[in-house]
């Protein structure tokens, strides 16, 4: 293998949680004890194992898959735009601790090196797997691409669903919310900028 490609190459940059692990046996009985504090009896066969359900299912949605995350040398020179539409958010407002879901639309426009399509989706669960709002997680989503992969401009939009505010409170049953960031080229070339938001599906006439 020559000098050149060996220069070229990047060891992949491994991913994980930054949230601590688990305990389930203290979530278990917290989870017992904030059931009985809101006057429910955990004698019927239905809610006796709730709450242990209730820890596994919570340290669940706060556990985001690790992954490694690989770049590649962009030879052929691509220079124009990558998406990928429709990647399923889930997540936890930080306010209450009620879901909030949707979907993300992910974008860069490539420099020197591109990255495995389906990290795209990886990456937003990593930041979506712990307390967020919408738009930190949407900020913090394109800053991190920026960071990792220097390309010409990054674009993220999040349209989500916020359950504290369909289910409680407002109760704005079928309202929506919709953040975007974006960096680099994609914000400061109007052109550019229009034609992510046009191939995202979310340009306005």
């Amino acid at each position: 293998m020559s000098e050149s490609i060996l220069s070229r190459e990047v060891a992949p940059l491994h991913v994980n949680s930054a949230m601590g692990k688990p305990d389930l046996a203290r979530a278990e009985l917290a989870a017992g004890d904030f059931l009985r504090a809101l006057g429910m009896s955990l004698d019927s066969a239905h809610l006796a194992a709730t709450p242990q359900r209730m820890a596994r299912a919570w340290a669940e949605l706060l556990s985001p898959r690790e992954f490694d995350l690989t770049t590649f040398p962009n030879d052929e020179g691509y220079d124009e735009m990558v998406i990928v539409r429709d990647i399923p958010v889930r997540s936890l407002c930080e306010h209450h601790l009620l879901p909030f879901s949707g979907r993300a639309s992910i974008g860069y426009l490539p420099g020197e090196r591109i990255v495995g399509l389906s990290k795209l989706a990886r990456i937003m669960e990593h930041f979506a797997c712990r307390p967020q709002t919408q738009e930190r997680l949407t900020k913090q989503v394109a800053q991190w691409l920026q960071d990792h992969l220097s390309p010409q401009g990054v674009g993220v939009i999040v349209e989500a669903e916020h359950s504290c505010m369909t289910l409680r409170g407002a109760l704005a049953s079928g309202s929506s919310t919709l953040t975007s960031t974006l960096l680099g080229q994609l914000r400061e070339d109007s052109r550019s900028r229009q034609e992510f938001l046009s191939l995202a599906g979310h340009s306005h006439p």
